[in-house]
């Protein structure tokens, strides 16, 4: 299988519905546990959805810099012997984060303050990560089934759509 085919293959795609979903859930829990705000990303980089105090952030930087971390973690877990670490955790003076592993395309960051109790955040990020997980999965077969349902393009795909647009507007041949 070619590179571009299996990274097709592990882009997570989600409908509205999806994020609908996934927005709620995540709400649900910066309430519960009183945290500013909840980032999701895929392991590249790319944000999926945000929830809560966000406006004050550059989210193109903080997903590129949280995928980064978690790639470079990645690296230390493999030195260490370990096949990942699922989360991480920043403590600073006002504000902390942590970024937690969701199945094994996206990255859940939850950024809190001194509010909130970090025990409250881990055991309620695992909770909210198994949901997610089930989403992520859900999502997943329908676009497995969806993909299922398209035709397929045969190699002489172009040169059948050229001859159709010739027969259909006329050959500039002649």
């Amino acid at each position: 299988m070619r590179d571009d085919d299996r990274l097709k293959l592990q882009r997570l795609v989600f409908y509205k519905e999806d994020v609908e979903l996934i927005d709620k859930l995540l709400q649900m829990f910066l309430k519960r546990c009183q945290a500013k705000c909840a980032i999701l990303i895929d392991k590249e980089g790319h944000l999926i959805t945000q929830t809560g105090e966000t406006n004050t952030y550059d989210l193109d930087t903080v997903c590129t810099l949280l995928a980064g971390t978690f790639a470079a973690t990645r690296e230390w877990a493999r030195l260490l012997g370990e096949d990942e670490f699922s989360v991480l955790f920043h403590q600073g003076k006002h504000d902390s984060i942590q970024v937690a592993l969701i199945g094994d395309r996206a990255l859940l960051a939850i950024i809190f303050d001194e509010r909130t109790q970090l025990g409250l955040v881990r055991l309620m990020s695992n909770e909210v990560a198994k949901k997610l997980e089930k989403l992520f999965d859900e999502a997943e077969e329908k676009n497995l089934n969806s993909n299922q349902m398209m035709p397929e393009v045969g190699e002489n795909f172009g040169a059948d759509a050229v001859g159709m647009l010739d027969d259909l507007f006329g050959s500039d041949d002649g």
